[in-house]
């Protein structure tokens, strides 16, 4: 049956950036669907979510760290095969953002956006993909990019520039590894009510012009992308390879 394709059942997954917002939808996601899912923030303490995530009957645990620094990312993946044994889904959605004209946009805030951003979707994919490479099973790793990879956005050139790097590093990953099974996608999601967007949608003018462009009417929810996760991370999409899929709203076909 073709609801069947749509299930994860039995698979590990982690999810990065998961204690909130589009992280957490997605895990629950996955774990009503089937899979056992590893949960991390930036923060000790929010382990509340594994709680839900159990209650499907699935495994998970919590694993606080900046991923920004290597060595977390390493524990990531280590952690999650000694918890459930494989990695067959990985979704890379930690992120931050920083605002500041480019004239005067920090160093730090560069180097620290790009770090979390790009670097580490990286440094996560590769060891996660040495794994499914090593198994032979294939694997599903989807990124979170952003409608930012296609725009320039204002006043956070740090963040467009990892976002744009997301969607290409998609394509070249899955350049090398979709003949072994191994299908790797990203979404971009639109304009979100999620923290990243606070500063958004408090600021009446910026509010009024972006949501006078969304032809959906209405701000995105993590629930928007969290379906289109569990596709891309389910064998309905063994045939896809290395794309970016927006959701939006209809934002970029406006």
């Amino acid at each position: 049956m073709i609801f069947e394709s749509f299930k994860v059942s039995g698979k590990n997954a982690l999810v990065t950036g998961s204690s909130r917002g589009l992280g957490a939808a997605i895990a629950l996601a996955l774990a009503e669907a089937g899979a056992n899912v590893g949960l991390h923030g930036r923060s000790a303490g929010a382990e509340a979510g594994c709680e839900k995530i159990r209650h499907f009957g699935r495994k998970s645990f919590y694993q606080a760290g900046d991923v920004s620094d290597p060595q977390v990312c390493s524990t990531l993946i280590t952690k999650t095969i000694n918890e459930f044994g494989s990695i067959d889904i990985l979704i890379n959605n930690a992120g931050i953002i920083r605002r500041a004209p480019a004239a005067e946009y920090p160093q730090a805030h560069w180097d620290e956006l790009i770090a979390t951003n790009l670097s580490a979707v990286f440094r996560l994919s590769q060891l996660a993909g040495q794994q499914m490479l090593e198994r032979k099973q294939g694997g599903k790793i989807v990124n979170i990019a952003s409608l930012l990879s296609f725009q320039g956005g204002i006043l956070v050139p740090a963040y467009a520039a990892a976002k744009g790097g997301v969607a290409q590093l998609t394509k070249a990953l899955a350049n090398e590894w979709a003949r072994f099974g191994i299908n790797v996608n990203a979404i971009a999601p639109g304009y979100m009510a999620t923290d990243n967007t606070e500063a958004l949608r408090n600021d009446p003018e910026r509010s009024r012009q972006i949501m006078e462009r969304i032809p959906a009417g209405r701000w995105g929810t993590p629930q928007d992308v969290a379906g289109a996760a569990l596709f891309l991370s389910s064998p309905a999409a063994d045939y896809i390879h290395g794309h970016v899929l927006v959701v939006d709203g209809g934002w970029m076909a406006r």
